[in-house]
């Protein structure tokens, strides 16, 4: 079976992703498939940095802002959300340009990774959070040493979730999370994939795009998008997750000043590219590209295409 050519716009967040991914959609007759775990959900445009009105009219993209914010969403639904779409691209004879930053989605999708089956057991989670909070993160982390040493070195003690979700596994399948991954990627993916990725070899360069991106959101209505989101639910299930609404709570509670918050934005924004950059460094496919060489994304563009036009991609 031939597989399907997948063309991956990846980087840290305000890197130029989705400038370039519409670029090059334009180039090769494509699609834009969002890999973004925040953009997914309705209502949270601004936050998220969805593509703008104008950017949705210059090509077609899928999964933007179709799910409800308080609607559970796992990666295993976007892996399947996204195969659907990729596969109706390409059967319209177009080309599918996957776009974002959510490494887990990205990585997911493209090597097919295998969902385990083992159901959610909320109760189990519920005894365990309460174990953490009575005896502290670390005695948790201990029990998934003890079961699964290679996920308690792969899992940050501190990762609550994580390591949960490891031992809830365990208790429910009799197989350690780790086991679970290595199975999963037993069949070969149905896709061949060009990864192309957005860096700045000037730190600073990129960091005062995500301060000058963070002002502009502000301008475009941030703080009364995060405000009206808050006051809907008032726990902001989701909204809590993204960078740009959380940060503004203590705000609205009138615990703290909106230029405090505002700061405390960038600076997550700032860890958040850093967390990015991290993830992706590890994959050897990715051809990276150090943006701070180009004058203008169609550079970029233009210097992508002559290195797809070398390669046996296309």
């Amino acid at each position: 079976m031939e597989k399907i050519p997948v063309i991956v716009v990846l980087g840290p967040t305000a890197s130029g992703k989705t400038a370039l991914a519409i670029e090059l959609a334009r180039a090769y007759n494509g699609e834009i498939v969002s890999a973004d775990s925040m953009q997914i959900y309705k209502g949270m445009d601004i936050a998220t940095a969805k593509p703008t009105p104008y950017e949705l009219s210059l090509v077609s993209h899928h999964l933007i802002g179709f799910v409800e914010p308080d609607e559970r969403f796992s990666v295993a639904d976007y892996v399947k959300e996204a195969q659907r779409v990729i596969c109706d691209i390409n059967s319209r004879g177009r080309q599918a340009i996957l776009c974002g930053g959510t490494g887990l989605y990205i990585n997911s999708l493209i090597d097919n990774i295998r969902f385990d089956d083992t159901h959610e057991d909320f109760e189990l989670r519920e005894r365990y959070l309460k174990i953490a909070e009575e005896k502290g993160n670390h005695y948790l982390w201990e029990q998934l040493k003890s079961v699964d040493e290679q996920a308690a070195l792969n899992i940050h003690e501190n990762n609550l979730t994580r390591v949960i979700r490891a031992l809830e596994v365990y208790e429910l399948s009799g197989k350690t999370i780790s086991q679970a991954k290595a199975e999963s990627r037993l069949e070969p993916s149905p896709y061949r994939a060009y990864f192309i990725g957005l860096k700045f070899s000037d730190r600073q360069m990129l960091y005062d795009r995500i301060n000058n991106r963070v002002d502009k959101m502000v301008e475009m209505g941030l703080v009364e998008e995060a405000r009206n989101a808050y006051l809907k639910s008032g726990s902001m299930v989701t909204a809590q997750q993204a960078i740009g609404y959380k940060e503004l709570i203590p705000y609205f509670q009138g615990r703290s000043s909106l230029s405090e918050c505002i700061e405390k934005i960038k600076r997550e924004t700032r860890r958040y590219a850093k967390r990015q950059l991290t993830w992706f460094r590890r994959d050897s496919r990715i051809n990276w590209v150090d943006c701070d060489k180009f004058v203008d994304i169609k550079k970029i563009s233009e210097k992508i295409q002559k290195d797809i036009a070398k390669s046996d991609f296309l």
